[in-house]
């Protein structure tokens, strides 16, 4: 299916590794043009040349999204570079679960600004180039807690629910001038946050995600591959996706209890 992105424009948040790595991969294959943010500036220039070697048109623009000036400068950026925006991917996050009592009010605050103050931050920036440009889209990534939150999930679970609210206020409120906004909901998906999770423990990888995959009894027996997380955002931000809208995806290998 050619998702007729060629030449779009698209804004990927924490695209340097895992998740947001793998989805700039699917879109510059599918011709479109990248502009990603992430805070380390050597891993983010290393993503960028792997990318151009696939023959994207790249920009990678060092930045904390939970910093108003940086993201306000990405934005900036990719407009200046291209005259136009079409999609928005909103990746930028890390995992933060502990029990209630434990978190403090500065994690609070941290994880907030990171997940949710970020969001709508890049946002509210971009939602005048999306109409400029004849509508677009928004691509918010969660987490399958945002639906189904247990136990020792905060903050991230918190967070991430208020997201999926602003996913569903933004797609009324945005609707009217053709901007899209969905939520695409993570389970368990390779990434480089389990990579790192699997060098602390001294286990390769597919070893730690086989026995994760196991122990949280997935339906499809294996943790997903970024490449297929990708697949559906890169689906979402498509013109072939035009009336999808407001709705939260879950990808999880029937992971989650919840629809």
């Amino acid at each position: 299916m050619d998702l007729q992105l060629s030449g779009r424009v698209v804004l990927v948040t924490g695209g340097s590794e895992g998740l947001g790595a793998a989805v700039c991969e699917r879109l510059v294959q599918e011709g479109a043009r990248v502009a990603l943010c992430a805070r380390n500036p050597q891993r983010l220039e290393a993503t960028a040349a792997s990318l151009r070697s696939l023959g994207g048109e790249v920009l990678a623009v060092p930045a904390d999204v939970s910093r108003a000036q940086d993201v306000e400068r990405f934005v900036t950026a990719a407009h200046e570079r291209w005259g136009r925006v079409d999609a928005l991917v909103n990746n930028a996050g890390s995992a933060s679960a502990k029990a209630f009592l434990s978190v403090t009010d500065a994690e609070w605050e941290e994880d907030l600004q990171l997940k949710l103050f970020a969001a709508m931050r890049t946002v509210r920036l971009t939602v005048p180039h999306l109409r400029a440009a004849g509508g677009g889209a928004i691509v918010n990534v969660l987490s399958i807690k945002a639906k189904e939150p247990g136990k020792n999930t905060t903050p991230s679970s918190v967070s991430r629910a208020a997201g999926m609210a602003l996913t569903k206020v933004l797609s009324k409120e945005l609707g009217p001038d053709n901007i899209r906004v969905n939520a695409v909901l993570v389970g368990m998906i390779e990434s480089g946050q389990w990579t790192r999770r699997a060098e602390a423990v001294g286990k390769p990888p597919e070893v730690l995600y086989a026995e994760r995959s196991r122990e949280a009894g997935i339906p499809l027996g294996r943790i997903g591959r970024a490449s297929e997380f990708a697949d559906v955002v890169a689906f979402l931000v498509s013109s072939r996706a035009s009336y999808v809208s407001g709705t939260a995806i879950n990808v999880d290998g029937g992971l989650s209890g919840s629809v």
